[in-house]
């Protein structure tokens, strides 16, 4: 055998043949060298090389065979360090020490992944190495001896296989099984560094329709899409995964800016909600979004998937295609979800369910042109439940048709007896208009109502194109052919498209009480939109309705932009069928305009307990309104203007103010920064203080702080002696009926 292994076997004493090959005594040359010929066959053979080193760990053997996978010639291999000539396969490491620390050492090398370095980075080659360190008689370190193969394929397979195991197949993002993973590293490492992680939880909206009505390839092809979207607006942000289904998660490390938060969420929303092109067919789906930050919503991975769970359900249940941040209350709202759906399904059987109408009126005149109506529900033990709880509720639990079925009969039966021959509106859901047999159950509430078909108008919304526009125009047919007339409700929210209204019979559109909202105020763009919706909806032969209207600047806005209707608080809330049939009797068909002069800007009225803290005193106030700019509390008496206070709205959020208005115990502060908005109707503090800071001012471990860990600091300051400058009052209803007045 030629190489370093024919040249050990050339040198052999007769005596060592003797001890070691043949214990008789006798030599067994031939025996030796049929050893050396297996030895050569085995690395002519391909199935594995042998490599030895000198003491400065330089190559002085490389199988010949190796040398050529490598692509290189003898001169090129020989003398090269084994540092050099192998680089560690970072890819794909082994726990353990790198290649040039073991060497180095003289540790012995076993099964150890390597890269080639002369291999080319086109086909880069990968070896399995494995050494054992060699000794001269006097203990001197002489080199290695040890064996290599190649794993380049075997590598590849393996890299494969651990990626299907943690990539989703159909969109190449992470799956579950790797963002979990990859969220409990980062949480670990982020609480030993205390740093932030945010956590978005999306959930398609309306994407089950695509699914039953194109299939589900079709299906797969629409999530590819909606992958690649998501892709384009985090880009390398963040890491995105699929859970399965519809549902993704955005991991985004060092991120607690509420403010960047939301925008990054609202173009998601966007985006996803822009349409798609499947099997030909164009489609329509959106998103919710729920957000929640590590470690203000959790430190845990459980804690924190949880949380923004929690949210994402918030958002869906404010009527989809929104983002929600995760906050506290939201734990004992998923309390109340189980709670409704539990008293929702004998709510229609005790009779707790009461159809409410809001009236719609000419914008010319005021006059009493229809009624929208809304249901409600009077819950025996809780009051009145907003719709906007039961409703997506009952979407879920699939009594969504049951519902819609009671009100269509409920609505005509009580129109049928009323005086005067009004028009009566009707919301009809996505899931209820899909019903085969929608068309006949219209007929017989009306038959059985003795009502009129022109008289009720269905109000759809533009989920309804998310299905099969063919089977969706047929039904808009079978409805027309019964005489009712259509409205299209809620319009230009995010799955907008002029394209449905080139066959869709509709005899009305509604102006989202969104475009209104704010439309008052300099440089909105609000009016040139409802100016362009109710061009179109005139020159289609179309009445218009502005939803929403709620104070005289922009009732004279929605006038001058030619809406030919009006709906909204201006004119009458939603009132009950017998305050409804009090006023056709006494034939007051015509409302007046009540309501504020001018739309101010986010201000919310509220009536919350919050904290104020000046100096090193924390004092309990009400606070009465809430705007992004500042906010109205009562509670202390006297405060002079221009003091610096901070305003504690709980949870960590600190907003810095000044009083710029003070009077007896009612003072007006000004933020330092202002407040955004909360995804829903709410606002809230771009940054928060953070529990590790808390927990190190308070000596405290991170897993006792309280739901409210300021207020803990605020106690101890409280403890030091100084005196506090304000007198906190308590404001009783009384006196706030005699300020008010």
């Amino acid at each position: 055998m030629s190489g370093f292994f024919s040249k050990r076997g050339k040198k052999p004493s007769k005596a060592k043949v003797a001890a070691n090959e043949n214990p008789g005594g006798e030599t067994n040359a031939p025996e030796a060298f049929s050893r050396i010929q297996m030895l050569d066959s085995f690395e002519n053979a391909g199935l594995g090389w042998f490599w030895a080193t000198d003491a400065e760990n330089r190559l002085i053997y490389l199988s010949p065979s190796a040398v050529t996978q490598a692509g290189l010639t003898k001169g090129e291999a020989i003398g090269r360090s084994i540092a050099d000539f192998f680089h560690q396969d970072e890819e794909h490491v082994r726990e353990g020490r790198p290649l040039k620390f073991l060497v180095s050492a003289r540790n012995s090398i076993s099964h150890h992944p390597v890269k080639v370095a002369a291999s080319s980075e086109e086909s880069p080659q990968y070896w399995e190495v494995t050494g054992v360190p060699q000794y001269d008689e006097d203990k001197n370190f002489i080199g290695y001896r040890g064996s290599a193969k190649d794993v380049t394929a075997s590598r590849a397979s393996r890299i494969d296989a651990e990626r299907m195991a943690q990539y989703d197949s159909l969109t190449g993002l992470a799956n579950r099984h790797r963002m979990t993973k990859r969220l409990t590293s980062t949480l670990k490492a982020f609480h030993a560094s205390q740093r932030s992680c945010a956590l978005l939880m999306l959930d398609l909206d309306r994407f089950k329709q695509v699914n039953d009505t194109h299939g589900h390839p079709a299906g797969d092809d629409l999530l590819k899409q909606v992958a690649n979207r998501i892709e384009r607006i985090v880009g390398n942000k963040g890491e995105i995964a699929r859970l399965g289904g519809d549902e993704f998660q955005v991991m985004l490390q060092d991120m607690d800016d509420r403010a960047e938060l939301g925008e990054l969420a609202d173009r998601l929303i966007k985006m996803i909600s822009q349409p798609y092109q499947v099997n030909n067919t164009r489609v329509t789906i959106g998103t919710s979004v729920g957000i929640a930050v590590s470690p203000f919503d959790g430190v845990e991975p459980d804690e924190l998937v949880k949380a923004a769970d929690l949210a994402l359900y918030a958002a869906k249940n404010k009527g989809k295609g929104c983002y929600r941040f995760y906050n506290v209350d939201m734990r004992d709202g998923a309390q109340k979800r189980n709670q409704i759906e539990t008293d929702l399904r004998r709510a229609m059987e005790d009779g707790e369910l009461r159809m409410y109408y809001q009236p719609i009126v000419s914008s010319k005149d005021h006059n009493l042109k229809c009624l929208e109506a809304l249901m409600r529900w009077e819950h025996p033990e809780r009051g009145f439940i907003p719709p906007s709880q039961f409703i997506p509720v009952a979407e879920e639990i699939g009594m969504i048709n049951e519902l819609g079925d009671w009100a269509l009969q409920q609505v005509c039966k009580e129109a049928a007896g009323w005086p005067f021959e009004l028009r009566v509106a009707v919301n009809v859901s996505a899931i209820q208009f899909a019903q085969d047999n929608f068309p006949q159950k219209v007929k017989e509430a009306l038959r059985e109502a003795r009502m009129p078909p022109g008289r009720l108008e269905l109000e759809i919304t533009e989920s309804v194109f998310v299905g099969d526009t063919g089977r969706t125009q047929e039904m808009f047919e079978d409805l027309k052919r019964i005489g009712v007339r259509l409205a299209l409700d809620d319009f230009g929210t995010g799955y907008s498209s002029l394209s449905y209204l080139q066959k869709a019979p509709f005899d009305k559109i509604k102006i989202d009480q969104a475009f209104v909202r704010g439309a008052t105020e300099k440089g909105n763009n609000n009016p040139a939109i409802m100016s362009a919706i109710v061009s179109l909806a005139e020159s289609l032969g179309m009445e218009t309705v502005a939803e929403g209207v709620e104070t005289k600047d922009e009732l004279t806005l929605v006038k001058e932009r030619g809406a030919s209707h009006v709906q909204g608080f201006i004119f009458s809330p939603a009132i009950s069928h017998e305050e409804l049939l009090e006023r056709l009797e006494s034939k007051e068909l015509k409302y007046q305009a009540r309501g504020p002069e001018r739309f101010r800007s986010e201000r919310k009225s509220v009536f919350r307990r919050v904290g104020l803290i000046h100096e090193d005193h924390r004092y309990h106030v009400t606070m009465r309104d809430l705007s992004k700019t500042g906010a109205r509390v009562e509670g202390l008496l006297n405060v002079p203007v221009d003091t610096q206070v901070v305003l504690d709205l709980g949870g960590g959020q600190l907003a810095v103010a000044v009083v710029r208005r003070s009077e007896e115990y009612t003072q007006g502060l000004e933020f330092e920064t202002p407040l955004i908005s909360d995804g829903a109707d709410g606002l809230c503090t771009r940054h928060r203080v953070s529990p590790y800071e808390i927990a190190s001012a308070s000596n405290a471990p991170l897993a006792s702080l309280p739901e409210d860990p300021y207020a803990l600091l605020m106690a101890e300051n409280a403890a030091n002696g100084t005196r506090k400058q304000f007198l906190e009052v308590d404001i009783s209803n009384s006196s706030r009926k005699r300020k008010a007045g």
